[in-house]
């Protein structure tokens, strides 16, 4: 067992049991619903906002409390805890930026303070499935500086794949306009993105989800590596069916035999809707 204490925050979209089981660190991000403040996965469950939306509300989000984060980190480093901490992307929350001034705060008390911040430019359970790499190595025993060098490995060829199942909802976070939510609603338009360089992209359109499944497949067979023996991660906005569909059709392809699967929490899902699709996995073979 590694003296490595590893943390992250919510935006890797893992259960709250896996925190609890691997003795990871949770700083969880905010959620606003019906004028009340959440904290993701600890005080709201994911399907309470998807309910909400379904139903037209609008929720929002704001990036972990920097009081709550410079508690546990002045925790840490009056045990003189090594540490490493996996942020949610810099290009899609101020978290990351948060932690690093919040780190230097405790510097100023603890100035042998042992903690690492990576961006991992991911998101989701893109994230998750680098948090569960971590994990492994640290419970494996592995020194904090090969952790810190092989997950920012993991973090740099991890491949993501979203699709949304309504428009509106990226509209509203101001993804794609009103007129586009409006027309792709009519012509049954689903939206194919991808994450670069930490940043949700538009990758490309498809009529219709069997076109778009397909599409996925392909996209997945060009960039993948070894897809038959690596960790695939599926995450859903409250819709397991089609995320157990999907499993299939990627076993079935790949001969693929391992898959996380997990509903999007609370801070994403209130972006990204109910319905939502993404699928993670490595775009190189990584030992």
């Amino acid at each position: 067992m590694s003296n490595v204490k590893i943390l992250t925050d919510s935006g890797c979209d893992l259960p709250l049991s896996f925190y609890q089981e691997n003795n990871i660190i949770l700083i969880p991000l905010r959620v606003h619903l019906d004028e009340e403040e959440y904290e993701d996965l600890v005080t709201i469950h994911p399907k309470k906002v998807y309910d909400a939306m379904r139903e037209g509300k609008s929720p929002k989000t704001s990036q972990a409390s920097p009081n709550q984060m410079k508690e546990i980190f002045t925790q840490l480093a009056e045990k003189k805890q090594p540490s490493v901490y996996i942020a949610f992307s810099s290009e899609l929350s101020g978290t990351y930026q948060t932690a690093c001034m919040i780190k230097e705060q405790v510097l100023e008390d603890y100035p042998e303070f042992d903690l690492t911040i990576i961006d991992s430019k991911c998101a989701s359970l893109g994230h998750g499935l680098v948090v569960i790499y971590a994990a492994q190595l640290a419970k494996s025993g592995t020194k904090k500086e090969e952790i810190v060098e092989k997950v920012n490995l993991h973090c740099q060829h991890m491949e993501h794949l979203f699709t949304v199942e309504d428009l509106e909802y990226l509209r509203r976070g101001g993804r794609v306009s009103r007129a586009s939510a409006f027309v792709g609603g009519l012509l049954n338009i689903k939206p194919l993105l991808n994450v670069e360089d930490g940043k949700l992209i538009p990758l490309e359109k498809h009529r219709g989800r069997k076109k778009l499944f397909s599409r996925i497949l392909e996209i997945m067979e060009e960039r993948g590596d070894d897809l038959t023996n690596q960790l695939i991660g599926i995450s859903h906005g409250d819709d397991e069916e089609t995320a157990l569909m999907v499993k299939q059709m990627i076993s079935e392809k790949f001969g693929s035999k391992n898959f996380y699967i997990n509903m999007i929490g609370s801070a994403i899902g209130s972006h990204s809707g109910p319905g939502t699709l993404a699928i993670f996995f490595l775009n190189k073979k990584l030992s």
